[in-house]
């Protein structure tokens, strides 16, 4: 009788190790198709067998089996791979859709971009140096002169709307890591009692992975598990959780940025009011995104720098045709403004007068500086000099500079187009011997396009041959004589624009090789963690069959004890 209920006893546990196993499977199937979901599993072993005595002695009888633990199937190294390689895959996915509104922004792939405004208002000087006293050629310079303007003017509004819409997206993704840090706490705490019977909080230890996964699409991060079960994260060297307790993210009071336009902002440690500095992920890209944002307001300042310089002292170099054949005035800025490049300094400073340019102490001499040694060469030069100034030269912020690229007012008043310097100054010779310093300057004529092709030479041609340029000072020296270095106008902003498009090109190349990495990991956590509907459904009718079998033994056996024990000894009866 003992070695009967023993046997009843070894199938019961079958029954229920199977039905068991029944449900997991279940259970797995279920939740094939559930984020971050892994597979789970019924870990059988014999039970402890029973001496029992037999014709050759004692023998150990076996007593069936049991389950000792459900787990998940997990490979933590996949899963620190897919962390570190999931904040790569995030922060150039977000680069390469920054690099996307960058190229919209300048959107030089059609007429209305800066690259067709610098062309129409190149060509617009080479028709006025033919054309010098047409009106409508006069209007059309003016015209192309405030389209450019306007461009630079929107193409940097834009560039600021973004920066701060990558500090809203900022500030929000904050908010969603603290509370997933949140919740990574929660899981720790919850998991570390469920597991302190021994049994494994399978499900629980799926979500908090999940968890780690989309922080680790925000930042870079390091996990570390306890002996209790809890996890610790650490990101560039903070430690975000520790256990059941979390650090907050914050965004930093406003910091005015007034050579931007705009406010500034860090993100705090807010316990410790230290900056955190991710090394990877999306947070890190819109950093990343901001810094580069503000270099080409940096490119459009430097581009406004030079018109309002170098441009507008070439301007005044020649005279209008109107009746005063009035000189020395500025195509861009203010009319009472003279703009200077500070090559120490490498900033734009303003001298503000009086009075307009045009009506201070304005000179036209002969100047032999372009080649000293050369007697025959000379050049006339008309120069802003003297005059009353009203405050002290100051530099200008460089979205200062941008909002002065205006059309001087003087050139939009009416009759203003007639002011536009496109004729030059011709000399006439005293004696022969004499020093050029008692020659005769004086205003060509109406039709003479001569100071036009001077500004136009500005557009194409470098500074190497330009009187600025120096052959005795180093490369250093020469290009921090201009705001757009020692290359032409065109050059400096097509080497912008060509920048701009192979950083593009190379981060969506990034993208599609990251794209191949991340399929392979996961690819490789798949395959531990993921169901498989064929093996469970194997397992379905492996399990079914044990249950079924296990059941059909029950019975059996019960129908012999009901045969031994009511139909025993019933002889005669």
């Amino acid at each position: 009788m003992r070695s009967t209920f023993s046997g009843l006893n070894t199938l019961v546990r079958g029954i229920n190790v199977n039905q068991l196993s029944q449900q997991t499977v279940g259970h797995n199937i279920s939740n094939a198709d559930a984020e971050g979901y892994s597979r789970q599993s019924v870990n059988l072993a014999a039970t402890r067998g029973q001496f029992q005595t037999s014709v050759y002695g004692e023998v150990i009888v076996g007593t069936g089996v049991d389950s000792t633990s459900l787990t998940r199937a997990r490979d933590i190294y996949a899963d620190r791979q897919y962390w570190s390689e999931n904040s790569t895959m995030e922060y150039y996915n977000s680069r390469a859709k920054e690099y996307d509104k960058l190229e919209a922004i300048f959107n030089d792939t059609t007429n209305e971009g800066i690259e067709s405004a610098l062309e129409e208002f190149y060509k617009s000087w080479q028709t006025l140096s033919v054309y010098a006293s047409d009106s409508s050629s006069r209007i059309s310079t003016l015209e192309h002169g405030k389209v450019l303007a306007d461009r630079i003017h929107s193409t940097t509004k834009q560039l600021q709307e973004q920066i701060e819409a990558n500090y809203d997206d900022i500030r929000l993704n904050v908010r969603k890591v603290n509370e997933m840090l949140d919740h990574v706490v929660e899981l720790n705490k919850n998991i570390m009692g469920a597991e302190a019977t021994g049994a494994m909080a399978n499900d629980l230890r799926d979500q908090r992975d999940l968890l780690v996964d989309n922080i680790s699409s925000f930042v870079n991060v390091n996990v570390y598990e306890s002996s209790d079960g809890m996890y610790s994260l650490v990101s560039n060297g903070v430690s975000l959780v520790n256990g059941l307790t979390h650090l907050t993210l914050e965004m930093s009071d406003p910091i005015a940025n007034k050579d931007y336009g705009i406010n500034d902002y860090s993100i705090l440690i807010k316990e410790a009011q230290i900056a955190y500095q991710p090394l990877s992920g999306s947070l890190k890209a819109e950093m990343d995104a901001i810094v580069e944002d503000k270099s080409y307001i940096d490119a459009m300042a430097d581009i406004s720098a030079f018109l309002l310089s170098d441009l507008n002292e070439q301007h005044q170099q020649g005279h209008g045709i109107d009746t005063t054949q009035t000189a020395g005035i500025n195509f861009f800025g203010d009319a009472s403004t003279k703009y200077t490049w500070d090559e120490t300094n490498r900033v734009l400073k303003a001298e503000v007068y009086n009075n307009t340019l045009s009506a201070t102490a304005h000179t036209v001499a002969i100047n032999t500086n372009y080649d000293p040694g050369d007697p025959d060469y000379y050049y006339v030069s008309a120069t802003v000099s003297g005059g009353t100034v009203t405050s002290t030269t100051a530099a200008m912020n460089k979205i200062d500079i941008i909002a002065a690229l205006n059309i001087n007012t003087q050139l939009t008043a009416p009759n203003g187009h007639l002011l536009v310097a496109a004729s030059g100054y011709g000399y006439e010779p005293g004696a022969t011997g004499s020093s050029p310093s008692t020659w005769t300057t004086v205003p060509n004529e109406s039709g003479d396009g001569a100071n036009a092709v001077m500004v136009g030479t500005l557009f194409n041609q470098d500074m190497t041959k330009t009187p600025k340029y120096d052959a005795t000072q180093t490369a250093a020296q020469n290009e921090a004589k201009r705001a757009i270095g020692t290359i032409s106008l065109n050059a400096y902003y097509n080497k912008s624009m060509t920048e701009l498009g192979s950083n593009a090109e190379a981060m969506d190349s990034k993208v599609v090789a990251q794209e191949e990495i991340m399929t392979q990991i996961t690819e490789w956590r798949e395959t531990t963690a993921g169901v498989n509907w064929n093996e469970e459904l194997t397992n379905m009718i492996m399990f079914q069959q044990g249950f079924s079998a296990c059941s059909r033994c029950l019975t059996t056996m019960d129908e012999m004890l009901d045969r031994l024990i009511n139909s025993t000894g019933m002889v005669g009866r």
